[in-house]
């Protein structure tokens, strides 16, 4: 049989890559995190309008290991992170691959904020490890990560790169779109972006803010124009997050999607989980990143059609 030449000529990405991965393990280690393995096929994903798992044999392959791993802080497991395997329905171009691989941590006894510091240091404990600095080269740009980085509001992204306010956006019904094609391109393109205080309907899982109940405690890291990480400070109200699982149950059924049961076991728990932070970034972008590929196909062994 002919050898694979597309899969050789990734060698030297896989091998970087490798190296990515024992740094990200080798921080959290040393920060005292245990790492933990949660199981890849549920019962019951959260239910989120924007996101499609995959079936499997009744049950779903796990968009995320967040259930799970929440159900563990509840535990009393107060610092977990997880290197895992997720799917999700109908996910491909440049930066997406239906099967991918996430970087999943919780930490109790913190907030959005402290995962912010958290996340800053990983990441640049990393770049350093692998020997690419202080400085990134991303597609064309040259990206400082010497801090601080940049933080932004939501609100103060849309005055500046959305021509026009959050408010006016979300009764528009044009938030998303304004994101995508207007904020998101200008976002982390000098030295990374945390873009924070998102909507309170964009909330998910997160916790809304005590200060301003209009938004939650919800950010997500940005390094040349490319989303890598979403954080919450979480929510515990078991009776706040069954409302709002309802409402997403709601709004897909009026799509005409297929409804999924309600994760009663993470529900049920819930109340017990101390006031923690968690965080998923998405490991095949931060080699991107690193590594200046122009695509994820060039950072993975095997993409769909590889297959």
């Amino acid at each position: 049989m002919a050898a694979n030449w597309n899969l050789a000529l990734k060698r030297e990405a896989l091998m970087a890559r490798a190296r990515i991965t024992q740094e990200i393990r080798r921080f959290f280690i040393e920060g005292g995190y245990l790492e933990v393995e949660t199981p890849l096929r549920i019962p019951a994903p959260a239910p989120e309008s924007h996101i499609e798992p995959l079936p499997s044999n009744g049950w779903f392959l796990h968009t995320s290991p967040e259930i799970c791993m929440k159900r563990m802080v509840a535990a009393g497991y107060d610092r977990t992170f997880q290197l895992c395997h997720c799917w999700r329905a109908g996910e491909r171009g440049q930066l997406h691959v239906p099967e991918f691989t996430m970087l999943e941590w919780y930490r109790a006894g913190t907030d959005y904020c402290g995962l912010m510091d958290e996340c800053e240091a990983l990441v640049r404990s990393v770049a350093e490890g692998v020997g690419s600095g202080g400085m990134l080269r991303f597609r064309g740009a040259d990206i400082t990560l010497s801090s601080p980085w940049q933080r932004i509001s939501v609100r103060e992204a849309f005055l500046q790169h959305g021509r026009t306010s959050m408010e006016e956006a979300l009764q528009r019904d044009i938030f998303d779109e304004v994101m995508v094609e207007l904020i998101e391109p200008q976002l982390g393109m000098s030295r990374p972006t945390f873009i924070y205080d998102y909507p309170a309907s964009r909330g998910a899982l997160a916790r809304l803010k005590e200060s301003d109940p209009t938004v939650a405690e919800r950010f997500e890291l940005y390094i040349g124009g490319v989303e890598l990480a979403n954080a919450f400070s979480e929510l515990t109200d078991p009776q706040e997050q069954r409302s709002r699982f309802e409402s997403e149950a709601a709004y897909r059924a009026a799509q005409g999607r297929t409804p999924f049961p309600l994760p009663e076991k993470f529900l049920q728990e819930l109340a017990a989980m101390p006031p923690s932070a968690g965080i998923a970034l998405g490991v095949d972008r931060l080699v991107m990143v690193l590594l200046d590929a122009a695509a994820i196909d060039e950072v993975v062994a095997f993409t769909p059609e590889d297959l």
